[in-house]
């Protein structure tokens, strides 16, 4: 955005063994820095990532216990993905072990991962509710060779030392992103999809400076393309441009590396492949990013191996794959033929611009008023929801708070309502929104 300074928050990822309090940590930590937290009907899990505000450093916070895994994968097979993944992407990772527990077999193992990493390590050993508990547990844990933290998540104790200690661990501020780049986009996709031919193509004959930022934590290179007077900068391609092997990662979905990539570019382009159509690991992907309220674009790649008289069919096919995320728009693409190519960026921009619409409190509340007029809230046992006033607390994606006599009474259909009538009204027809319902007296 004009103006500001954007820089690369450090990323602390919260890995270990299920039931040792990692989303209590998580909470606890957004708690005690003042996040926001919302009533929103129809979600039923707490985000992956949050933005800590810290006393002297700001950083993201992930819990790896809200990622999806994999059905019928072994649950042990999963904690080690979780931690390789930490290993590749974190500023610092938060080892979390259960006091009350003593250090377990899988414990010792995770451990050993992770001092084979090059990444900081912090042992948050909780469960532990006073110095006499602390003092009787703590030699059990020194044997896994980590700085420790004793800690209880669930009751607060030492949680102001730990903070301390997570942003005394924190890397160095890093340069500021590109100031002069008007949009800065990533690319997410399976293997072989096509991402990297796509960055290619799309660069063609212009002018192209590659920005490698050394001094920093992680293998980061942004390609820039300078078209006219605008200048476009492709987030992290260092796993996108290069060849890669079955055992490099780099290319496979990973929440982190999503989560880690999309905090830097304003749109995300989501590549699948026509031929292969939807699989598993897009539908994994894409409620991610629908979930996150990420602005994305799809793009469905290779559409040069489909024969013409199919394209009706595969549209109608991608159309109802997609229907679960219908806000985001489709563009048909082929790095051979160049086909859709020359609207891709456009329909880039269109997200940024919709992302950022910032709207009046007296526009919305004259939009809530005549929505409600057309359509009442539904008697819920006996009561009727009342919405005092609407205000837009944020952009990118645009934010709506709804002050209600009680949150509650907002079922899912009517808040699908109130959005379908928010994005018809400001015309939001390609960006994600956020609502929210807050309790309030008049």
């Amino acid at each position: 955005m004009p103006g500001c300074r954007v820089f690369m928050l450090p990323f602390v990822v919260i890995v270990g063994r299920p039931n040792v309090g990692k989303s209590t940590l998580f909470n606890r930590l957004l708690r005690q820095n003042k996040a926001m937290v919302h009533d929103r009907p129809g979600v039923t899990r707490d985000s992956l990532y949050g933005r800590v505000q810290g006393r002297t450093r700001d950083y993201t916070l992930v819990d790896t216990g809200g990622l999806v895994l994999e059905q019928g994968a072994q649950l042990e097979e999963e904690i080690y993905e979780q931690v390789r993944e930490a290993m590749h992407s974190a500023d610092l990772i938060l080892f979390m072990v259960d006091g009350s527990a003593g250090v377990t077999a899988l414990d010792e193992q995770l451990a050993a991962m992770l001092r084979q990493s090059r990444r900081p390590v912090r042992l948050v050993v909780n469960k532990v509710d006073g110095e006499e508990r602390a003092a009787l547990v703590e030699g059990d844990f020194y044997s896994l060779g980590f700085d420790m933290n004793m800690v209880s998540a669930a009751h607060g104790y030492n949680m102001p030392v730990l903070q301390e200690a997570i942003e005394s661990s924190l890397p160095a501020h890093e340069e500021p992103e590109d100031q002069a780049a008007h949009l800065r986009l990533s690319l997410l996709g399976r293997p072989n999809v096509g991402k990297s031919s796509l960055v290619n193509t799309l660069l063609g004959q212009e002018r192209v400076l590659v920005s490698s930022r050394a001094g920093t934590t992680r293998d980061c290179v942004d390609v820039i393309l300078e078209k006219g007077d605008k200048r476009y900068v492709f987030i992290d391609t260092a796993g996108v441009r290069r060849k890669t092997t079955i055992s490099d990662d780099l290319e496979r979905f990973s929440a982190l590396r999503a989560i880690r990539s999309c905090q830097r570019s304003d749109v995300a382009l989501l590549v699948l492949d026509a031929l292969s159509g939807m699989v598993a690991q897009d539908k994994k992907l894409l409620s991610f990013l629908e979930r996150e309220k990420i602005p994305l674009v799809i793009v469905v790649n290779k559409v040069d191996q489909i024969p013409r008289k199919d394209l009706g069919k595969l549209k109608r096919y991608f159309q109802d794959e997609l229907a679960f995320c219908a806000h985001a728009p489709v563009i048909y693409t082929s790095c051979i033929t160049r086909a859709g190519l020359g609207g891709l960026i456009p329909l880039a921009e269109k997200v940024l611009g919709q992302s950022r619409v910032r709207v009046g409190t007296g526009e919305l509340n004259r939009l809530v008023r005549d929505a409600v007029q057309a359509h009442q809230p539904p008697l819920v046992k006996g009561r009727r929801a009342k919405i005092y006033y609407l205000t837009q607390p944020g952009t990118s994606p645009p934010e709506f708070v709804f002050f209600v006599n009680d949150p509650g009474l907002i079922k899912p259909a009517y808040a699908r309502y109130l959005e379908k009538q928010i994005r018809k009204s400001l015309g939001l027809d390609v960006t994600p929104v956020k609502l929210f319902f807050r309790g309030s007296h008049k």
